[in-house]
């Protein structure tokens, strides 16, 4: 069973680059069919996909964030990234990663926390 832990800062001041890392563990981000996603939760509201990055390095955004978020990945620490730029207070949210497997979601990591405040 595929693991995955959220790791980064909790606060974050308005206009800078938000910064997350996903640790993944039992099981390789290059094993094939699987997409690793980041996904927020803002404080009274749904949860709102922002992207992706699939088992061979290919991206897909949300394209209400597009133009603001990047997420990369280190093969050799089996971890993938979020980096979301310009933050503003309406950035803070619980912030998931998450494993994707067939049209189905396969495992989430815990949350983390996340406060965009000066």
């Amino acid at each position: 069973q595929v693991q995955l832990q959220e790791s980064g800062p909790d606060l974050v001041k308005p206009s800078q680059t938000l910064s997350l890392t996903c640790t993944v563990s039992g099981g390789s981000i290059t094993t094939n069919s699987y997409g690793w996603s980041w996904i927020r939760q803002a404080p009274g509201k749904g949860l709102e996909w922002m992207g992706a990055i699939h088992f061979d390095g290919s991206t897909y955004y949300s394209p209400s964030l597009k133009s603001h978020t990047s997420i990369l990945r280190d093969t050799l620490k089996n971890q993938f990234f979020l980096q979301l730029s310009s933050v503003t207070p309406e950035d803070t949210a619980t912030y998931y990663c998450a494993s994707r497997l067939g049209g189905q979601w396969n495992s989430w990591g815990q949350g983390t926390q996340v406060t965009v405040s000066s």
